[in-house]
This record gives structure tokens, C-alpha cells and sequence, in this order.
């Protein structure tokens, strides 16, 4: 019992009632609120330049990655990489649509800014009921958590989503059909992109904590690898844009997160049974 208590931490010597966990959690998730609304209400102000450089920026030819697709295009000798023209214009139809927009984009890129300390409040939250060992097996869980999720947003919004407008923007069923976009059609778009691409890089995470749970092993990914194949293609279908290219770019990264999720998978499995050998010798 003691070995139990002392594995438990410092926590274990109060016992907390539910109604004490459920006031710890609200503040908790307070704090958290606030701090998405600090950065949300700071991105309203200066919507102006964040709209100009940061959430329209994909719509023109001299966006980043169209500027490197050039690149690559001209060590390759191939020339139709370079993207002179995005024949769109974006338009409003709605009166209310530049505000509502404004107050929707303002909270993304709060939430998005303010995730890793979010994260962290919920984090320290749960880590107080982990064991001692535990505790020392999810050090860094925060750090990666948010590598994660900044590595999906900066690969939706620098790699999917230029090459979606790209694609469906240049697709034209006939040269007299001009494409005017509306307003809310091409935000939706942007910010599903990223978001879910933000999402869906915390595979190897979850693979992690289900493993410790003992709900999955290495084995069972392995088993279900082919069916893993087509999860992810139904899920990125799901959440791009209707084109092969974007289903494809979000594919690839899946797959291989998926590759080091079983070798993670892996890897807590041994590192259990050797923990598990040592205390029966």
C-alpha cells in the first residue's frame, strides 16, 4: 500500500470529491477559454493585415509555395510547374458574410495560436491521476502534442490547400464558365484543410495513449495495415476538397505517421514487458 501511495504522488493525500474534480476542471477549461479568446479578439484587430497576408495569401500566384513549385519546376525542365494566373476572383454575396467571416477566422486563428497552452492546462488536469511511472513514460507530451499539430497546420496551409485551389480553381468544364468564388465557400475550404490536417497529424499521439491503455498492440496495426489504407483514404476524401491530388497529399503523410505509430506502438510494448520481467526476477 505504500508503494502504491507514494507511485500515486503527492496528489493521492487529498482525496478530491467529484464535485471538487468537476471545479478544478472549470477552471481549468476557463483558463483554457480565455486564453483562445485573448488571441481571437488580438486576431479581429488586425484582421486586416492577417486576411491580406496570411488567409487570402493562397489565392494569388505569388504565394510561397507556388513560388517553390516554380523552383522545382525549372530544375526539372518542367515549366507548366510555374503558376503565372489563378483565374478566381473571390466575391461576397451575403451582407453579413465579411463580418461573420471575420469573427469565424479571428477564432481559428486563436485557437490555433493558443492550442499548445490550452493543451497544456487540460494536461495539467489529467497528469496529477497518472502513476509515477506513468507520469515519467508521457514527459513531453505537451511538446509533441503541439509539434504535431503545427506540423499538420503548416502542411495544410502550405502544401493541401494551395494545391487544392490550385486544381479547382484551373478545372473548367468549358473556357466561358468564369469562376467567382464566394467568400465563405473558399474560407470553409481554407480553414477545413488546415484544421483537419492540424487533427489528423496527432495519429501517432493517440496510437501512444491507446497502447498504454492497452487497447491496441504493434501486432493489431500490423494486422490491419491494408485496412488502415483504405480508413485513411475514406477520411481524406472526407475532408478535402473533391480532387485525386489533395486526397493523395493527404494520404501520404497518414500513411507514414501511421509506420511510426506502429513502431512507437512497438517500442511501449517492449519497454512494458521488460519493465514487467524486472519486477518478477
Amino acid at each position: 500500500m505504500e508503494e502504491e501511495f507514494e507511485e500515486r504522488g503527492p496528489r493521492a493525500e487529498k482525496e478530491m470529491s467529484f464535485l471538487e474534480h468537476l471545479e478544478e476542471l472549470r477552471w481549468h477549461v476557463i483558463r483554457a477559454l480565455l486564453s483562445i479568446a485573448v488571441f481571437a479578439i488580438a486576431a479581429f484587430i488586425w484582421r486586416e493585415p492577417i486576411w491580406h497576408y496570411v488567409i487570402l495569401a493562397p489565392s494569388r500566384p505569388e504565394f510561397w509555395t507556388y513560388g517553390m513549385f516554380c523552383k522545382v519546376g525549372s530544375l526539372t525542365g518542367a515549366d507548366f510547374f510555374c503558376i503565372e494566373e489563378l483565374p478566381f476572383i473571390i466575391q461576397n454575396r451575403r451582407m453579413t458574410a465579411q463580418f461573420t467571416m471575420a469573427l469565424t477566422s479571428s477564432f481559428v486563428i486563436g485557437l490555433i495560436i493558443a492550442f499548445p497552452y490550452a493543451f497544456w492546462e487540460f494536461w495539467r488536469f489529467i497528469k496529477p491521476g497518472l502513476y509515477q511511472n506513468e507520469k515519467q513514460l508521457s514527459r513531453g507530451a505537451v511538446f509533441f502534442v503541439t509539434l504535431l499539430f503545427l506540423m499538420g497546420i503548416m502542411f495544410g496551409y502550405y502544401i493541401v490547400a494551395p494545391i487544392s485551389i490550385n486544381f479547382l480553381t484551373n478545372f473548367k468544364l468549358d473556357e466561358t464558365i468564369l469562376n467567382e468564388i464566394d467568400l465563405t465557400s473558399y474560407v470553409s475550404t481554407v480553414m477545413m484543410i488546415v484544421l483537419a490536417c492540424g487533427i489528423m497529424f496527432q495519429l501517432p499521439v493517440v496510437v501512444y495513449f491507446l497502447t498504454k491503455a492497452g487497447i491496441i498492440t504493434p501486432e493489431f496495426l500490423r494486422t490491419y495495415r491494408k485496412h488502415s489504407i483504405v480508413v485513411i483514404l475514406v477520411l481524406s476524401a472526407l475532408i478535402t476538397p473533391p480532387d485525386v491530388i489533395s486526397q493523395i497529399l493527404m494520404c501520404l503523410p497518414l500513411l507514414l505517421l501511421y509506420e511510426i505509430s506502429i513502431v512507437i506502438s512497438s517500442t511501449i510494448r517492449k519497454r512494458e514487458e521488460k519493465l514487467a520481467l524486472e519486477e518478477n526476477i
